[in-house]
């Protein structure tokens, strides 16, 4: 019998919830729509549907109903999903530039020559912890531009070297993500350089909504699996937070899907950087920043400043939020990767398995029972959980899983 360990995460209820259905903000991310973006990704010819596992024997482990993982690592061979946001706003970008409908072009024609000819080699800058400027340098390669990438100091040589050989100019800073951020921003003014970042602000929404977008065909591509199995749509999907764009495009989609019965949405966060679930506890419904270093080893959620479209998208959406210390996304990666029984192993990192090892914790671990009954967890939850990134730091993998580095104790 597993002994129960002391309170490692933080519930937050999301005090401004609201289930009814919002068909402004939700109406760019309803089937038709995403499927339109969903079309332009599958012309490029690395595309390949990434797959839905069923983990029956640590959902009956658990006591639960069903449990759904969505492996990410296989995303156009870059180890992580972020490239589906990139490919599609770079490229809508370039559509817009051509007066062209995005819906009416393939990725093969913005290679073209003759689109090359129009607006010469562009260079597009991203801030990143690795996996969306990987992302983005390798979109801006194939399309035949340039990029440079800025990553937060602390950040990974590995993944620094990743973005490089993808054709990026690429350094690590002495800032945090946020300042990052901003110090992009203001390089792409100063040089005419094309923003490509998932966080939104006043005067930059147009990209952000386009990658947000491309995460959006994600869960398109969940109920689209779901539904060709016969398999009923979940009751809970927990999904990870940085600044919110991937959650909100995932929650977005799934709640206008099945909107006659949507699933509860769960935000799950770092505890060095739960901008969220601070926002959603937070008497005045604000957003809520965090500031200073963000030392967690969920480096692809260390970001302080939500993305204001997630935001309101997350504050009516999602039930609440929880935030963890690092031994749960360690406890995370170490489920995935050594499956019980005939379940598939999953190789996941830092960033991509804090949902499951939460959902493990709060199964098997926690001395609270109450955070299951707050969230409605029982024996008759589906759970969908999106493992987000492989092993894209693989030192830091090997030393979390077979040395069992940060222990849950």
């Amino acid at each position: 019998m597993e002994k129960t360990i002391q309170a490692t995460v933080k519930w937050g209820k999301n005090s401004y919830y609201s289930p009814e259905y919002n068909k402004q903000e939700l109406s760019i991310f309803e089937d038709q729509e995403i499927a339109a973006v969903h079309k332009f990704q599958k012309t490029h010819r690395s595309y390949l549907e990434t797959p839905l596992h069923q983990l029956k024997h640590l959902a009956d482990h658990l006591d639960v109903a069903d449990i759904r993982a969505k492996d990410e690592s296989y995303r156009f061979g870059l180890n992580a999903f972020k490239v589906m946001g990139g490919i599609y706003a770079i490229a809508k970008y370039l559509a817009d530039r051509l007066g062209a409908n995005i819906e009416d072009l393939s990725f093969e024609e913005l290679q073209s020559p003759s689109v090359k000819e129009k607006f010469g080699t562009l260079t597009f800058i991203s801030a990143t912890d690795g996996n969306h400027g990987r992302g983005v340098a390798w979109a801006a390669r194939e399309l035949g531009h340039h990029s440079v990438i800025y990553m937060p100091k602390g950040s990974s040589l590995q993944r620094l070297n990743a973005i490089r050989n993808e054709g990026a100019k690429a350094d690590i800073t002495a800032f945090n993500y946020d300042d990052t951020v901003r110090m992009c921003a203001n390089l792409a003014d100063e040089n005419g350089w094309i923003m490509v970042q998932d966080t939104a602000w006043d005067g930059y929404e147009d990209i952000p909504l386009w990658i947000m977008q491309g995460y959006a065909s994600i869960a398109k591509e969940v109920a689209e699996q779901l539904k060709s199995t016969g398999s009923e749509p979940p009751t809970h999907v927990f999904l990870q937070a940085g600044v919110g764009s991937f959650a909100a495009a995932i929650a977005a989609y799934m709640v206008q899907y099945y909107r006659e019965n949507p699933p509860k949405i769960v935000v799950v966060e770092p505890d060095k950087a739960d901008c969220f679930y601070r926002s959603f506890t937070s008497k005045e419904g604000n957003r809520e920043i965090v500031v200073g270093d963000m030392d967690t080893i969920m480096a692809g959620l260390a970001c302080g400043e939500p993305n204001t479209r997630a935001f309101r998208l997350l504050r009516q959406y999602a039930i609440g939020g929880f935030s963890c210390q690092d031994h749960i996304a360690a406890l995370g990666m170490r489920v995935y990767g050594n499956p019980l029984k005939e379940d598939p192993r999953v190789i996941s990192g830092e960033s991509g398995a804090v949902t499951l090892g939460l959902i493990y914790y709060l199964r098997k671990l926690a001395n609270t029972p109450q955070l299951c009954n707050d969230i409605a967890l029982d024996s008759n939850s589906r759970i969908l959980v999106i493992s987000t990134e492989g092993d894209t730091d693989t030192s830091h993998y090997q030393q979390t899983v077979w040395r069992g580095c940060y222990p849950n104790e």
